[in-house]
């Protein structure tokens, strides 16, 4: 596990500065500097992952996310992101409220977080985390209401899981990246099958789910 934890970390990279301004992806990029693809992953995929209003975030984000799972998939050791997308910025009271979420999750899962199975994070496994990276990018860019938290949680998981070197923690979220594939798989047969009705009926049960009706 690293010094810092897992919350510390991620409260001095989004921090707003004294001004109280929304942060932007260019600042917390040239925060992040040459620390690794995890860190952005778990930035990036975080406005998703949560359980809180984030619209507009998830075709923007996924888009980044699939260019960074391409560089992974490439082999580049260090990220890099296009310079349209410093421009994008996270609300000042977003922030807030993704950090403070963020820090409750991570003190239930940073005492399962230690370093092993490196070798997920390194050249040899970094092509295929990429990959999952990609696939599941492209399903949070789809325009499939209350769908996408699935796939960005699990490129939270997996940026996590290569920020604290741990690649057992990787490969359990890739075993979720196969149960998200299976969710979209099920929406598609509902659309087929049933038409739009078929897909309300599911936005149903999943905002029942999440005590959202």
């Amino acid at each position: 596990m690293s010094k810092e934890s897992l919350s510390t970390t991620l409260r001095e990279l989004i921090a707003r500065d004294e001004s109280g301004a929304d942060v932007s992806i260019a600042n917390v990029f040239q925060r992040i500097g040459d620390r690794g693809f995890g860190l952005l992953l778990v930035i990036l995929s975080l406005p998703s992952a949560l359980p809180i209003p984030a619209a507009g975030y998830s075709t923007p984000f996924g888009i980044l996310l699939a260019i960074l799972g391409l560089q992974m998939v490439f082999g580049r050791k260090t990220p890099w992101l296009p310079a349209w997308a410093g421009k994008h910025k996270l609300s000042g009271g977003f922030v807030e409220k993704m950090i403070g979420l963020s820090a409750k999750f991570f003190r239930y899962i940073e005492v399962f977080i230690r370093p092993r199975m490196r070798w997920v994070g390194s050249r040899a496994g970094l092509p295929f985390m990429g990959a999952l990276v990609i696939i599941m990018a492209c399903l949070m860019i789809l325009p499939i209401p209350l769908t996408n938290t699935f796939p960005a949680f699990v490129i939270f998981l997996i940026g996590v899981g290569l920020t604290e070197e741990d690649g057992l923690f990787c490969l359990c979220a890739s075993a979720l990246a196969v149960a998200s594939v299976a969710l979209y798989g099920y929406v598609i047969y509902l659309f087929v099958t049933f038409g739009v009705e078929g897909v309300e009926r599911l936005k149903n049960l999943i905002k029942s789910a999440l005590g959202m009706g």
